[in-house]
């Protein structure tokens, strides 16, 4: 049986949808990735790990189901680049709550987003205690790609700065759609002057900064897609669905209150 809501009757929603049911709602984005990736290259993983980790849960008995990827969402660091569709934080606030509405409206009792684009994490995790304050949801935010060492184990030379359009991004699109993928003329676009700060980081320092992906010297992309392979991004495909299904499955059991 299909685990798309889309795909499902109206009828079948009410009667089936209970407070026990999960429904994850994917976030991607249609946005400029370089010269080497689709526009849609969040939104890809964004889809298809949410899809694969839900049919794996499902397939061992959880009540859980997908709502229709988000495409166009919170993407304004890449709005100088044609091809960009971006909406304003408002815009995608509300439409990030309004998909909780819809839930709480359908009877299922949790909502997580399964994400697949950076620019979207902050705005998201206002909306988690914004849903559950107004429509009493159990609320989620989980990523769909999961970062892991490469097979060989070999340093990407990435300084932690691999984040768009790098090694990890270009590999696992290279594993689900290689016929979108043209390395020709690809470099290190990972700008190495960056690594010399110490609290000044894209992720997990203590000090964070605005930017636009046109900051950096760069072509739009932070990160070297040099050394990105099809066996990369096989290692991240299996890591990414094992841990958003492990995810969901610890979702389910999640009670804030602590045993009744």
């Amino acid at each position: 049986m299909s685990r798309k809501i889309a795909e499902l009757s109206g009828p079948v929603v009410a009667a089936g949808f209970g407070p026990d049911t999960i429904v994850v709602q994917p976030t991607g984005a249609i946005e400029h990735h370089g010269p080497h990736l689709p526009l849609f290259t969040d939104y890809l993983m964004a889809d298809e790990i949410a899809a694969a980790a839900v049919d794996r849960v499902a397939d061992q008995g959880l009540d859980v189901w997908q709502l229709p990827t988000i495409a166009y969402t919170k993407s304004d660091e890449h709005s100088w680049a044609p091809g960009t569709v971006w909406l304003d934080a408002q815009t995608a606030f509300d439409t990030f709550v309004q998909a909780g509405r819809a839930v709480a409206l359908m009877g299922a009792g949790t909502i997580v987003y399964a994400n697949g684009h950076g620019g979207n994490t902050a705005l998201l995790q206002v909306v988690l205690r914004e849903v559950r304050r107004r429509y009493g949801l159990k609320t989620f935010l989980m990523p769909t790609l999961t970062r892991t060492p490469a097979p060989n184990g070999e340093d990407r030379d990435e300084h932690g700065l691999g984040i768009h359009g790098g090694a990890a991004e270009t590999a696992i699109v290279m594993h689900l759609r290689p016929d979108l993928v043209n390395l020709d003329g690809v470099e290190n676009w990972a700008p190495p002057h960056l690594a010399g700060y110490e609290y000044i980081r894209f992720n997990g320092g203590p000090v964070s900064f605005g930017w636009l992906s046109n900051d950096f010297g760069t072509p739009g992309v932070v990160g070297d897609p040099r050394h990105a392979s099809a066996e990369f991004g096989k290692a991240l495909w299996d890591a990414s669905v094992a841990q958003a299904a492990a995810s969901l499955t610890e979702i389910a059991r999640f009670n804030p209150a602590g045993a009744g």
